[in-house]
């Protein structure tokens, strides 16, 4: 069974908060700002922030960016992973990862479930990892951010979570 080890010191992540959107704005992106609530309430660092359209180049080239960055540890994307013609964020994300973790979409669908029933199958989730930066797309609505946050994200993203947590292989992502 999962636990907190609170022998271990916290670690905190630096972790950018991607809005995939056409609509939204900073005064009225609800989701980025849970996002941004809850990684601030556990600890972690809102190290960028950013809204970009529902375009899959644009989404990569922020992408892009951010792995290049060396002060940012994981990106969070919101949005664009449903099944219209305008979602493309997984797309996006599927051009750069080096390496998927499909189990974060599978997971969160699972959870999912037994909240929304069988809507969860129009959702697209997924993440991967790419130059040492984990990467998690995540629907656009308010409660499915809190939702994969609270129940896959906070505690993978905690170092003293057991048994194994992403924090603790972080200095390991990149070797060959």
């Amino acid at each position: 069974m999962s636990r907190i080890d609170e022998s271990r010191p916290f670690l905190p992540v630096q972790i950018a908060v991607l809005t995939v959107s056409d609509t939204r704005t900073a005064a009225d992106d609800r989701s980025g700002d849970t996002l941004a609530e809850l990684i601030g309430r556990d600890g972690h660092v809102v190290a960028a922030r950013a809204i970009v359209a529902d375009d899959q180049a644009r989404i990569t080239a922020q992408l892009r960016a951010w792995i290049a960055d060396p002060e940012i540890d994981v990106v969070l994307a919101t949005g664009g992973t449903g099944v219209t013609g305008r979602d493309v964020t997984p797309e996006a994300f599927h051009q750069v990862y080096e390496k998927e973790i499909p189990g974060f979409g599978e997971l969160f669908r699972w959870l999912s479930f037994a909240k929304i029933g069988t809507s969860t199958i129009q959702s697209r989730a997924t993440a991967g990892v790419a130059g040492g930066t984990y990467l998690f797309a995540l629907p656009g609505s308010p409660g499915a951010c809190r939702d994969a946050w609270e129940d896959i994200l906070r505690l993978q993203l905690d170092n003293r979570h057991r048994p194994c947590n992403f924090v603790e292989l972080m200095p390991r992502l990149t070797e060959r």
